[in-house]
């Protein structure tokens, strides 16, 4: 018979590697709207009416 130890990361790991876990979410989340707002900037006004969006529409993502 075999036994397994289960470890909980509810002590110092787990309160310490929360927070940074939710400050690099938020980094990664920050970053993709950046690459995705510089993609949409070099589009044309019409390309971006293709897609249904405006200019204001870009300047807008947050």
């Amino acid at each position: 018979m075999a036994a397994f130890e289960h470890t909980s990361t509810s002590g110092f790991a787990g309160r310490v590697g929360q927070p940074i876990f939710a400050l690099v979410a938020r980094f990664i989340d920050w970053n993709e709207k950046r690459c995705t707002r510089n993609a949409l900037a070099m589009l044309s006004d019409r390309e971006l009416d293709d897609i249904g969006l405006s200019r204001s529409d870009v300047y807008a993502i947050r």
